[in-house]
């Protein structure tokens, strides 16, 4: 069974809590750029819940709310997500798409890090 694709906002959300560690409500609201209003963040993170990404724990009157996923298990759900709609499923393609000198956005120490990484998975 795969992963649901997280929204805009999921995403954003996600982002804070992975960095936080913990956040209530307020918190995430102060956080996000454009921030919606605070019952409407209380509505997010409660879809977010019932998804289980996120998990809960009251605290005197309010949540404080946590990953229900490692950030490294996230990572890796949204690659696949990606190398599924965008590149068949293939990381060659993934790759090939960052090499590509027509939209070269890496620089030599980039691709020399990746060269790196594979020499080191053929070991």
């Amino acid at each position: 069974m795969s992963e649901p694709a997280l929204a805009r906002r999921e995403r954003q959300v996600m982002d804070l809590i992975y960095r936080l560690g913990e956040a209530s409500a307020q918190d995430i609201q102060d956080e996000l750029p454009d921030p919606p209003s605070y019952s409407a963040v209380r509505a997010l993170l409660a879809t977010m819940v019932d998804k289980g990404l996120i998990k809960h724990r009251k605290e005197s009157r309010r949540y404080l709310y946590s990953p229900a996923v490692s950030e490294k298990k996230a990572k890796r759900s949204a690659l696949k997500q990606l190398l599924g709609t965008f590149f068949d499923g293939k990381p060659e393609k993934l790759v090939a798409s960052l090499l590509d000198p027509s939209e070269q956005n890496l620089s030599r120490e980039e691709i020399e890090r990746i060269r790196e990484l594979i020499d080191r998975q053929e070991e």
